[in-house]
C-alpha cells in the first residue's frame, strides 16, 4: 500500500463524511476497504467540483485515475489507486463499477450539469452513487442478486436525497439536477440555475422527485427486511438516517428561502445503537 494512505490516514479521510457511522460499524477489514473506497470516491469528486481548475485539466486528472485502475486490474504499477488495492483483492471489486464512478464525475467535468433529461439523471445517479453501491455490498458480503438490488435502490434513494438537500449549493456552482421533464412541466423557464431554483413551482417538481426516492427507500428496505446474507447494519443505517433526511425536508418543502437539512451525527449513533440492539 501506498505509505500516504495508511488505514489510519484513510479513517481520518472518511471521518468527516455522513456516511462514517455506517463505515465504522463493520468489521475491521471490511471497514477499511469501505474508508479506501470513500478515499477514492473523494479523490474524484474533487477533481469534478474544482471550480478554480480548467476542464480539460480536470478532465486529464479523471483520465489518470482511469489509467492507474486499469494498471492495477492489469498487475502493473497502480499508481494512486494503490489505495484500493487491497480492498480489490480481498473482496473481489470490480473495475467497471470503479471506472461507473469516474464516467460520472467525467459528466460534472464535461460541462454544468443543468436540468437533465430523466435518463440522463438516471444514469448519472446508476455512476455516482449506485456504483459506489455494487462496490459496497461485495465489502459488506451480500450475494450477488440481493446485493446489487440493494445497490440499484439505495444508491439511487441516496443520491436523490443528496439533490434535493443541496438545490442552492449546487446553483451556487451553476448546476441543477432537477430533471427537465419535471422542470418544463411546471412551467418553469430554463433560464439561469438562480431564478430556476428560486422559482416557488420548484417545490412541485422536488416533491415529484422525492416521491421518486421515496419509492427506492421501499425497496431497499424491503430487500433488507428480507435478511440476505452479508453485513447489513451499515446500509440499515444509511436507509433510515437518510430517508429521516428526507422526511425532514418534505415537511418543510423546497420554496425559497431554503435551509440545508444536515445529517445529525449524534443521531447517527443513536440510530446505530438502535438497529445493532434491534438484529
Amino acid at each position: 500500500m501506498n505509505r500516504k494512505n495508511t488505514p489510519a490516514q484513510l479513517q481520518g479521510t472518511a471521518s468527516g463524511s455522513s456516511f462514517y457511522a455506517g463505515m465504522r460499524v463493520l468489521p475491521k477489514a471490511e471497514r477499511e476497504a469501505m474508508y479506501a473506497i470513500y478515499a477514492f470516491c473523494r479523490a474524484v469528486d474533487d477533481i469534478a467540483d474544482d471550480q478554480h481548475g480548467d476542464r480539460s485539466d480536470r478532465a486529464g486528472q479523471l483520465d489518470a485515475w482511469r489509467a492507474d485502475i486499469a494498471s492495477l486490474y492489469a498487475g502493473g504499477p497502480p499508481g494512486r489507486a494503490a489505495l484500493v488495492a487491497e480492498a480489490v483483492h480481498r473482496f473481489g471489486l470490480l473495475k467497471v463499477d470503479f471506472d461507473a464512478v469516474i464516467d460520472g464525475m467525467a459528466m460534472d467535468v464535461a460541462g454544468d450539469i443543468r436540468w437533465p433529461p430523466a435518463a440522463e439523471l438516471d444514469l448519472y445517479c446508476d455512476r455516482v452513487a449506485s456504483a459506489v453501491g455494487r462496490l459496497s455490498v461485495r465489502v459488506f458480503g451480500m450475494d450477488e442478486a440481493p446485493g446489487r438490488a440493494l445497490a440499484y435502490h439505495l444508491g439511487r434513494a441516496l443520491q436523490l436525497t443528496n439533490i434535493l438537500r443541496d438545490i442552492d449549493e449546487d446553483a451556487g456552482i451553476g448546476r441543477v439536477y432537477l430533471p427537465l421533464e419535471g422542470l418544463t412541466g411546471a412551467g418553469i423557464a430554463l433560464t439561469t440555475p438562480a431564478e430556476v431554483t428560486a422559482d416557488p413551482r420548484i417545490d412541485a417538481v422536488a416533491r415529484a422527485m422525492a416521491a421518486e426516492a421515496d419509492g427506492h427507500y421501499v425497496q431497499a428496505r424491503a430487500i433488507l427486511a428480507r435478511r440476505p446474507h452479508g453485513h447489513l447494519l451499515a446500509p440499515r443505517l444509511m436507509a433510515t438516517a437518510y430517508g429521516k433526511v428526507l422526511a425532514r425536508m418534505k415537511a418543510v418543502g423546497w420554496q425559497a428561502p431554503r435551509h440545508r437539512v444536515r445529517v445529525s451525527k449524534l443521531g447517527l449513533v443513536w440510530t446505530a445503537l438502535r438497529l445493532s440492539l434491534a438484529r
